[in-house]
Parts: C-alpha cells; structure tokens; sequence
C-alpha cells in the first residue's frame, strides 16, 4: 500500500514539472550602491581603507606591542604574504604600532 501511494505521488509531482509557467518573472529591484565616504586627514589628503588581514605573524606581534605598552585588537598584515611581512596595530591609546617580521622575525619598526 505504501509503495502504491509513494508511486502515485511520484507520478503527480512528476507530472507538474511537465508544464511551463506562463507567469512573468518578477524583475528584481535593484538596490542603490552606496558608496562609503572618502575620508581625509587634516591636511585634505584621502585616507586609503585596507582590509585587516590575519598574517602567519599576528599573534607573535600582538605579543610584542603588549610589551612596548601597546595593547589594541588585532594585529593585521599589511603587506603581501611573504618571507618580509608588515603589520599594523592600533594601539587603545590611539597611536599606531608597526612591525617588521622576516622569517617569523618580529621586530618593532
């Protein structure tokens, strides 16, 4: 009885894909992009965003400006991956930390 059922079943819902829906596609709305707004410094110069990016050195960084009294939210890599790698970290003070590492190397720029 089951069998019979699950073939009925099958054979119905088989059957809808058989039509073509004559209804339009709703066309889709698409949404204003907006664009983030230019920043600049105080001397009218534009402020280039980079993205945070975690490096093979993030936390052996974080390490080091904890010791240089720097303690912030994450180090990020501002260079390409590599043997020679910069990062970045902002400090909770508001100062800025950098550091060169050279083959997981770190030392305070």
């Amino acid at each position: 009885m089951k069998a019979l059922l699950a073939l009925v079943a099958a054979s119905l819902l088989g059957g809808c894909a058989m039509f073509k829906s004559t209804l339009p596609a709703a066309p889709m709305a698409a949404a204003p992009a907006q664009a983030a707004p230019q920043l600049v410094d105080a001397n009218g110069v534009p402020i280039e965003r980079v993205p945070y990016r975690v490096g093979v050195s993030t936390v052996t960084v974080e390490q080091l400006a904890r010791q240089h009294a720097c303690t912030g939210q994450g180090a990020g890599l501002i260079t390409e991956p590599g043997p020679v790698e910069v990062y970045r970290l902002q400090c909770s003070d508001g100062k800025v930390f950098m550091a060169r590492c050279e083959l997981r190397q770190c030392r305070k720029m």
